[in-house]
């Protein structure tokens, strides 16, 4: 991965734009190079204007300020020169191989010998791609197809030709893998590689069956998604996200490029209403809207869905269906269901899960890898060959014969048995030639799923779960829902830090679910409002601030591991960790005042600390105060962990780990670094500017209000926040100690959770997800 220090992006379209705003997120000088606009005053006009949109899109291709300053702006006319300055070429241009081609040879000329060149199409084979083109260029030539967005999305496809040095393809594979985060696939050099190939399957046959069931898309998307552990858009929603116009061009490729016995071309029917909504401009998301859109006539928001047989819009549903309710969690209960819903559901997905067997040994090398596709690339919950053992191979091959249909030979492989399986505490699957091997990780990656399934937990209750990962070093995990902290998490911490005390080196905070933890547990937090139960939540409150303060004063190394949202409560957990590991895409913030709290598990007070001591503000008790009120009191969210650092929830000397599978190894090796010589933190003391600190804060406060930025109970809230951030009734010139700030943070907290503005917020965010704006 050390071979690749600069890159150049040809193409600054959408997507060869994004793609070089993460290769930029990694921390890698980029050129973005795409044609000179014909009468344009700046030359660089396309490639300088993909940059100034990024820096202002919503969700950021960037992670940070930092990345889009090492992208640099070019055209193919004066900057073809530079190629010969950097490792790897990336080609983003329109899927033409006349344009490619003629791209190619530009590029071969003015590139150094052994630079890496590569394409990111997802619809042309790479052995048409360098038909007719030098050795030398085939053998530097390889695909790396990213997924929309780049940064987001973490599949990449790798597909080498016949003639492609091995060196190269490791090259990418690993800058990609540490570098950019992604997991690489390997893929065969065949139509639409792996994802594509099976997903735009798996929409069209949704969208022709739907069609021709007369099922009406908002009954489509409920059942073609939960159910099947795909996203919430459905197949319907997921085609506006994508754009329906480029259905058409992708069905068309793929059909021209499948042989005749291909599946795919009696999915391929013509729905008549897409046609019409592509004239129309109804194009998706990107357009007036697609399948669904918005109709603000009348001065409100309504969400319409077309009628797919007349093209009509209609206020779109939101259904409960029987076939849903009834099958509960279980997708073969769901097909098996007596309805047309459920034959709907079996339709789609019989189908489906039948072409993915049938690609097994044509697109990958095991079915392992067709699975991670499909969740990577499409966001599937678990893959098709996992969900087949969830409805059982048996129940398929059954429904596969009693429809006359062919049983492809990885499923007949199956028969009486499951694709994975466990042995010896390691996962197992199905391979073409009949036997079970290793599902491999590659070297470096620890996961902790992998853990779970070879060994039991040392320690575990209702909330978290303490496993043992090798080299004396514990993992502490949430199992709440959500990863909500509670008092479980509390108490077993606290026997946590007793046993690694005793018997181990260091402890890993860390957990694979989507989210590392979404904060303290409001249910609880209302139900014991509502019963008045004030010394149990004090006593949370209370054990939350000692539990944590704990964790800071231990004899050993704690490193915190998020990935995900890392907020209030998890954000805390994290602010007294020794070290963190952070996942690029950590969403870390203290947001407790939408729901009418301030932080109070020592949030507050850590925050005083680092920016006092890394900053960068003016001496005086003032500065960090009114900045850490700043953050606070608007509930900033660093979007990235380079955000994070920024903000100062992470510490200058804090880690950032590219590849969320590479995380814990990470973490662990950061905890095994801090073990020899490690002492733990000693008490701080602070000077705070008290009484005429705050009042500046309620004065700028009373000032959104007037403006209309702030609400009444806003007011209330940042009025407690300023209190504690002050340091209620100290003076400038005396030290507040870390015990007596605890205890104002708690005072505060305990007075805004029995207000009734406060029990509203959090009833608010419960129902709705959203918060309150009393």
């Amino acid at each position: 991965m050390d071979d690749i220090q600069t890159v150049a992006v040809i193409g600054a379209g959408v997507m060869g734009a994004a793609i070089a705003a993460h290769v930029a997120n990694a921390g890698t000088t980029v050129l973005l190079l795409d044609i000179v606009p014909e009468g344009a005053k700046d030359r660089n006009a396309l490639a300088a204007g993909a940059i100034a949109r990024m820096m202002k899109a919503d969700p950021a291709p960037f992670m940070g300020k930092r990345a889009a300053k090492l992208v640099t702006p070019g055209n193919l006319e004066d900057d073809l020169d530079k190629l010969g300055e950097v490792d790897w070429i990336i080609e983003a241009v329109i899927e033409r191989r006349d344009i490619k081609q003629a791209l190619y040879a530009k590029i071969d000329a003015a590139r150094k010998p052994g630079s890496i060149v590569s394409s990111n199409t997802s619809t042309i084979p790479l052995v048409t791609l360098v038909e007719g083109l030098p050795e030398s260029f085939r053998q530097d030539f390889l695909i790396s197809h990213f997924f929309n967005p780049p940064r987001y999305m973490r599949l990449m496809e790798l597909v080498g030709g016949p003639d492609t040095r091995p060196e190269a393809l490791e090259t990418i594979r690993a800058y990609a893998d540490h570098r950019l985060g992604k997991t690489v696939i390997d893929a065969r050099d065949t139509p639409s590689f792996i994802a594509n190939r099976l997903g735009v399957y798996w929409l069209q046959v949704a969208v022709v069956e739907a069609a021709g069931r007369g099922i009406p898309v908002e009954e489509a998307d409920l059942l073609i998604g939960k159910p099947f552990g795909f996203p919430k858009t459905g197949v319907f929603g997921l085609l506006d996200l994508v754009g329906l116009d480029l259905m058409p061009h992708v069905n068309a490729s793929l059909s021209a490029a499948l042989p005749e016995a291909d599946a795919f071309h009696a999915a391929n029917r013509p729905v008549p209403v897409i046609a019409g909504l592509i004239s129309e401009g109804y194009t998706g998301r990107k357009g007036k809207g697609g399948f669904y859109r918005i109709n603000r006539d009348g001065g409100k928001k309504v969400k319409e869905a077309v009628d797919l047989a007349t093209g009509v819009y209609a206020s779109a549903r939101k259904p409960k269906l029987e076939a849903i309710a009834e099958a509960g969690r279980s997708p073969r209960a769901l097909m098996e269901h007596d309805s047309e819903h459920g034959r709907y559901a079996r339709a789609v997905m019989v189908a489906t899960l039948a072409y993915a067997a049938s690609l097994a040994g044509e697109v990958a090398d095991t079915i392992a890898d067709i699975d991670e596709a499909m969740c990577l690339g499409y966001a599937w919950k678990d893959g098709p060959f996992v969900l087949i053992d969830r409805i059982g191979p048996d129940w398929l091959i059954a429904r596969l014969e009693a429809d006359g249909a062919p049983v492809p030979p990885i499923l007949e492989a199956a028969r009486g048995r499951s694709f994975y399986r466990v042995e010896n505490g390691s996962l197992e699957q199905l391979g073409l030639d009949g036997a079970y091997h290793p599902v491999p990780r590659p070297v470096g990656v620890l996961l902790l799923s992998d853990i779970k399934r070879a060994s039991q937990p040392l320690l575990k209750n209702g909330s978290a779960a303490v496993w043992d990962i090798g080299d004396g070093v514990l993992c502490f995990e949430f199992t709440s829902k959500m990863n909500s902290m509670d008092d479980q998490i509390m108490a077993l911490m606290a026997k946590t830090l007793g046993l690694v005390q005793k018997s181990y080196k260091a402890l890993v905070i860390h957990n694979e679910g989507a989210n590392f933890s979404v904060g303290a547990n409001l249910g609880l937090a209302l139900f014991a409002a509502n019963i008045a139960a004030w010394p149990q939540i004090d006593a949370l409150v209370v054990g939350g601030q000692q539990t944590y303060q704990a964790m800071r004063a231990a004899p050993f190394p704690i490193v915190g591991a998020p990935s995900g949202m890392a907020l209030g409560g998890g954000c805390e957990i994290l602010l007294h960790c020794d070290a963190v590991q952070a996942h690029a895409e950590s969403y870390i913030g203290l947001v407790e005042v939408g729901v009418g709290l301030i932080p109070g598990w020592g949030g507050c007070v850590e925050m005083l600390y680092r920016w006092r001591t890394y900053g960068r503000l003016p001496n005086g008790p003032m500065p960090a105060t009114a900045k850490v009120f700043e953050i606070l009191s608007t509930a900033t969210v660093a979007k990235s962990a380079a955000e994070a650092k920024a903000l100062l929830f992470l510490r200058p000397e804090d880690g950032i780990t590219m590849n969320r599978a590479r995380l814990l190894a990470d973490a662990k090796a950061r905890a095994l670094a801090m073990v020899e010589g490690y002492t733990a933190p000693g008490p701080r003391d602070y000077r705070l500017p008290g009484p005429s600190g705050r009042a500046a804060l309620d004065m700028a406060v009373r000032n959104f209000r007037r403006l209309g930025k702030a609400t009444p109970y806003d007011e209330v809230v940042a009025g407690a926040l300023a209190g504690v951030l002050s340091g209620g009734e100290t003076d400038p010139i005396e030290v507040v100690g870390e015990k007596e700030l605890l205890a104002l943070e708690r005072s505060e907290f305990s007075q805004l959770v029995c207000q009734a503005g406060t029990l509203d917020r959090i009833e608010s965010m419960l129902l709705t997800g959203k918060p309150l704006r009393n």
